[in-house]
């Protein structure tokens, strides 16, 4: 029959209420198993027996009660326990014992010990590993999921014999769905059919992760007590042959099965499904086989699990490659809007989406998509949201009360990009689908939690329609949407970055032109000042040589070195590209070798120079020449006889961020206080440098030594 258009949420709410009741039931403590295996509860300590269940009397001993295991069993129990390695839940595997197979659990404060009748047909070690190995190699060759489930039904229902085997998987809503099914032709199928969550509460299922095969030998059997029932509360949660709960037991009898078995595929510690196998009659399985089962289900895992992660692998690297070609487009020089809407059909492709649009000072649109105005309101409820990573949903209609004006859309990819004012939006169209479940789900609701627990009765297929709801975004879509969204960012503030470093680069061509014709201007005044002096400086030597030998030519002569000295700068920086700063060495040999000029051959080859580079501000240069230009002249004058020179050495050295200037000489040495006009201009000098002069003894003559600052305070 069909349903009449239910949604989906209405299943689980159902689900939901009959899950609440199914879970209170304690089915890991029965208090008693079934009647084909034996259960002994021991004292750990002493391996007294002090309780069991089944026929112990008619198969091990009538007296069994009080007694030792290892005296009912006939064996060392203690040794066994000792040297055996437990298995699985601590189970531990104690061999054959009179025609059981025997196995031991712990349970709180108590050891069970729990037999089984031996499979007299059991296939031998090595055709069961042959067999396995060859199983599982076609396990390996399998090219998708779906054959590798398909190939798997196929294995179980070799291995177990039993009429149906059906590969179950639980889904994201807890609901089961049936993958994979091998089964006699004459059975009706169940492929492809879905199963409530409340056919398997969360109780049973957290029993499957523990015990990973579970055999039902019949359906009609008469549940075997702990006797005496003061034991019945242990926990038989790792017994093989603990009793079922008799909900379950009708549940079966209801889908007409006589025997029932299920193995667990356990991937990464959850329960990611089950092989279901059905028999028309009681049917045993061993424990021989049940191993068996359950290394091929973990040999199954490991392969569900490969091929899930390649086909995510080849999803992510699908999407890589599409955004890899995607960025050197977002960082070059084009603007993000610009750049989005001219990809925006590799955008909506790289998606699978069926719309694409980007949502910004305008609409641009490809594909299928809505009208812009109806886009630009699902991007302002887009960008309303608190959360401002990716969002996502497959149905649009449970997150937004006015989806129904985007119908036929009902999946939503959005992007959110507040500071380029953007919305990126991938959209898929809603897919109609006929979920064919086994027997009505919602029959199997009770509101009444005092009320008896039933199970439903009918599995008849059920179709439901659902609707709202568009194909799902992988895992691998949204991460590569998180990604996009970060890339996006930096593209945008990295175009951001351009803008203002273009700006900052305007400013600064504009500033450098204003410099340069500064520089210009100041290199023209230096030039023109430069000639002024030195225009002024030859008029001297000329008023000098006019004059004739005497105290008013050596006076202008000294006019004319100082002058020289402030000439000499201005003839540098127009020279120079550099006017803040200047050589202080480079100056003062070129100050020197003017003087050597002026003051003649003989005088000029007793001058010698030693200077260290010095930088030094324009100003100051001029100042420490004008110094440096009255300490030689005076020496010229004072130290030796005029017809007699001496030698004069000039020195310049950096003491961390002060000069030394040195002008030495070995004539007379000092004589007398006298104070003349070069004296007085040469202390205002070294005062407004915020420097020092000091007079030693050079033995002989005098060392006169400028101390400063190489940049002022």
């Amino acid at each position: 029959m069909a349903g009449d258009g239910l949604a989906a949420r209405e299943v689980g709410v159902a689900a939901q209420l009959d899950l609440t009741t199914c879970d209170r039931e304690p089915i890991h403590i029965p208090g008693a198993v079934q009647p084909h295996g034996l259960l002994l509860i021991a004292e750990p300590q002493t391996l007294t027996i002090v309780a069991g269940a089944g026929d112990i009397e008619g198969v091990l001993s009538p007296d069994w009660l009080g007694l030792t295991l290892s005296d009912v069993l006939g064996i060392d129990v203690a040794a066994v326990l000792e040297r055996a390695a437990a298995g699985p839940g601590g189970t531990v595997i104690g061999g054959v014992v009179h025609g059981h197979d025997l196995a031991f659990h712990r349970s709180g404060a108590y050891l069970l010990a729990e037999l089984e009748p031996v499979d007299e047909h059991a296939r031998g070690a090595a055709e069961t590993l042959g067999w396995l190995d060859a199983t599982a190699s076609g396990f390996e060759r399998t090219a998708s999921l779906k054959a590798l489930c398909e190939r798997a039904a196929v294995a179980f229902r070799t291995l177990t014999g039993f009429d149906r085997v059906m590969v179950y998987r639980f889904l994201d809503d807890e609901a089961g769905y049936v993958v994979a099914e091998d089964r006699d032709p004459s059975l009706d199928t169940f492929l492809n059919h879905h199963f409530p969550a409340s056919d398997i509460p969360r109780q049973a299922r957290a029993l499957y992760v523990r015990n990973r095969t579970r055999v039902i030998p019949t359906v009609e059997y008469d549940p075997q007590p702990i006797r005496p029932a003061a034991f019945a509360g242990v926990d038989l949660s790792d017994v093989a042959i603990r009793s079922v709960s008799p909900i379950h037991m009708q549940y079966l009898r209801n889908m007409g099965v006589g025997a029932s078995a299920s193995i667990s595929i356990v991937k990464d510690g959850m329960l990611w499904g089950l092989i279901a196998c059905h028999h028309h009659a009681p049917k045993r399985l061993s424990r021989d086989v049940r191993t068996v089962a359950a290394a091929l289900a973990g040999g199954l895992s490991r392969q569900i699990t490969a091929k899930e992660e390649a086909e995510s692998y080849r999803e992510r690297l699908a999407l890589r490659t599409e955004e890899d070609t995607l960025l050197p487009a977002l960082f070059g020089d084009e603007r993000l809007d610009r750049v989005l809407a001219r990809r925006r059909e590799d955008l909506r492709r790289m998606m699978g989406a069926d719309g694409f649009a980007i949502v910004g000072e305008k609409v641009e649109t490809t594909g299928f998509c809505p009208t812009d105005d109806k886009v630009r309101k699902l991007a302002t409820w887009v960008g309303r949201r608190d959360d401002a990573s990716v969002f996502s949903t497959r149905e649009l209609g449970a997150d937004w009360e006015d989806a129904a004006g985007l119908s036929p859309f009902a999946g939503v990819l959005a992007i959110s990009l507040p500071q380029e004012r953007l919305t990126l939006l991938w959209l898929r169209a809603e897919e109609v689908e006929e979920v064919e479940w086994a027997g009505n789900p919602h029959k199997a609701v009770r509101h009444d939690p005092n009320a008896t627990l039933t199970p439903r009765s009918s599995f008849e297929t059920w179709t439901q329609t659902v609707r709202g709801r568009a194909r799902r975004w992988t895992l691998e879509q949204v991460d590569a949407a998180q990604r996009l969204r970060r890339m996006l960012r930096e593209a945008g503030l990295l175009g951001e970055l351009r803008r203002v470093n273009a700006d900052l680069s305007r400013a600064n061509a504009d500033k450098d032109a204003a410099l340069a014709q500064k520089d210009l201007l100041m290199r023209e005044v230096d030039h023109r000042v430069q000639n002024s002096l030195q225009l002024v400086a030859s008029f001297l030597m000329l008023q000098a040589r006019a004059a004739g030998p005497g105290e008013v030519a050596d006076q202008l002569q000294e006019a004319r070195s100082r002058l020289s000295a402030v000439a000499l700068v201005h003839r540098r920086l127009y020279r120079d590209d550099q006017i803040a700063t200047i050589d202080l060495s480079r100056y003062l040999t070129e100050l020197l070798d003017d003087m050597r000029t002026s003051l003649g051959r003989d005088w000029g080859n007793r001058l010698s120079a030693e200077l260290a580079p010095v930088l030094i501000p324009t100003d100051r240069a001029v100042n420490v020449g004008l110094i440096a230009a009255e300490l030689i002249t005076n020496a010229t004058k004072y130290a030796y006889s005029p017809d007699q020179p001496g030698p004069i050495e000039l020195v310049l050295e950096q003491h961390r961020n002060k000069l030394r200037l040195i002008v030495a000489d070995q004539g007379r040495g000092k004589q007398g206080d006298n104070v003349g006009f070069g004296s007085r201009m040469m202390s205002a000098v070294v005062q407004r440098i915020g420097g020092e002069v000091e007079y030693q003894d050079n033995q002989p003559g005098l060392r006169a030594v400028l101390t400063a600052p190489i940049e002022e305070d």
